[in-house]
């Protein structure tokens, strides 16, 4: 209950509203690529197999990026890092619409545009919107979920549409100038690092600043923390998430169409998973503080890994359907309650650096999952080997987060016994 002297409008709020729209510009670039893949392509003469190893390696960077932004932002505040993400990401754009050779399109838009969009990530913005809510930090990291689905659902027609009128380059300068208008006044104006003592306001039971504690995590060293089994089941549930997420987007059409359905069906199904996906992150936004947290990953977890089974016995439009609605609803969240458990035990000082180590975790399991789908079915003509695997990760990173810790920490490293 706030006081009469407590602002009716929080102003952390502003803070998440800038970062769930700056979510969905970077995650719907990196994930939303599809349209601009064959325009360039076709327009620069490169094979398949040559761009998608551009765009394979670039995901890898993209990832790598995550510790460094999340490293920067705590030494140098997350006005810097969004700032020289931006213009890392414009002065690639500029350069990789001038490239013809496949060298220059790695350096620039493999390269150097992932490791601006990993400085603008969540991952460079999940520390200040840990540092401004602790009451209702679980529903808040849960918007950048939403921006990130938004990102998947928004950008991929968007940029499609746009091809219908432009080329790839214009395209591409276009939203690197549609990113730096919002970005550099958010950036200038929106983010502040400095929070209220109390974030939203104190836990139940929590210490007020008359009788101050040593905060939360303030023991652990970075690398006390990675070799905590805590931070190893966060980053294994993290791998199980990216695994399955690009193996979706990479290889979900082909496999149903390898199943019987016709394209449009296809689409429709995946897309379905994405549609419902944004409003259920508010629900579980909500749920992500009332409940504990590694029970509701958990549940999310199981959801998703009994989805994919679902999703390869599917038969008839309306059984893909219902496993779309239902795969939906737990599609999202994962990555907001993995940074919320990281901010919790181990405190909001190394979050950001935490959280990107994880990170890199997600985007290895991206890019293995990519490429089993593809060389599975080539060499033993089904899908089941990457799609059950992928089942069965979800299912394993379910269990493992039962075991995750509450809001309490667990010992440093040099004490921890697991």
């Amino acid at each position: 209950m706030t006081s009469p002297d407590t602002p009716r409008w929080y102003f952390g709020w502003n803070i998440v509203a800038a970062a769930t729209v700056l979510t969905t510009l970077t995650v719907g670039l990196r994930l939303g690529l599809g349209p601009l893949f064959l325009p360039m392509a076709e327009d620069l003469g490169f094979s398949r197999s040559m761009l998608s190893s551009i765009v394979a390696v670039g995901m890898l960077c993209y990832g790598a990026a995550t510790p460094l932004a999340g490293w920067l932002v705590a030494r140098r505040g997350t006005r810097f890092v969004l700032l020289a993400g931006t213009v890392m990401l414009v002065g690639s754009t500029l350069w990789a619409v001038t490239a013809r050779t496949p060298l220059q399109l790695l350096l620039s838009f493999g390269i150097l545009m992932s490791i601006g969009a990993g400085f603008t990530s969540p991952v460079a913005l999940t520390p200040v919107i840990s540092r401004w809510f602790n009451r209702r930090r679980g529903m808040a990291l849960f918007f950048l979920s939403t921006g990130s689905m938004a990102g998947i659902a928004i950008m991929t027609p968007a940029l499609g549409l746009a091809l219908q009128h432009a080329s790839w380059q214009a395209t591409l300068l276009g939203f690197a100038v549609l990113f730096a208008a919002i970005t550099v006044p958010a950036a200038l104006f929106l983010i502040r690092d400095e929070a209220p003592l109390d974030g939203d306001a104190p836990l139940p039971g929590a210490h007020r600043a008359a009788n101050p504690v040593v905060p939360v995590g303030q023991h652990y060293t970075v690398l006390q923390a990675m070799r905590t089994s805590t931070f190893l089941k966060i980053t294994l549930g993290m791998f199980a998430c990216g695994f399955s997420m690009n193996l979706l987007g990479t290889h979900g059409m082909p496999m149903l169409m390898d199943h019987g359905f016709d394209a449009t069906t296809s689409a429709l199904g995946i897309g379905l998973i994405g549609l419902v996906a944004i409003p259920s992150t508010l629900v579980l936004g909500r749920l992500a503080d009332r409940l504990p947290r590694r029970k509701l990953l958990a549940a999310i977890y199981c959801v998703r890994g009994v989805g994919f089974f679902s999703l390869l016995l599917a038969g008839s439009t309306l059984e893909l359907y219902g496993t779309s609605v239902i795969g939906g609803i737990a599609w999202a969240g994962s990555i907001a309650l993995s940074s919320a458990i990281l901010a919790d035990v181990y405190g909001v000082r190394l979050v950001g650096v935490l959280y990107g180590w994880t990170y890199v975790g997600h985007q290895v399991g991206a890019m293995i999952s990519s490429w089993l789908g593809g060389w599975g079915y080539e060499h033993f003509g089904t899908h089941w080997l990457a799609f059950g695997l992928s089942g069965a990760l979800l299912m394993m990173a379910a269990g493992v987060a039962l075991l995750l810790p509450g809001r309490r920490p667990p010992l440093p490293a040099a004490r921890a016994t697991a």
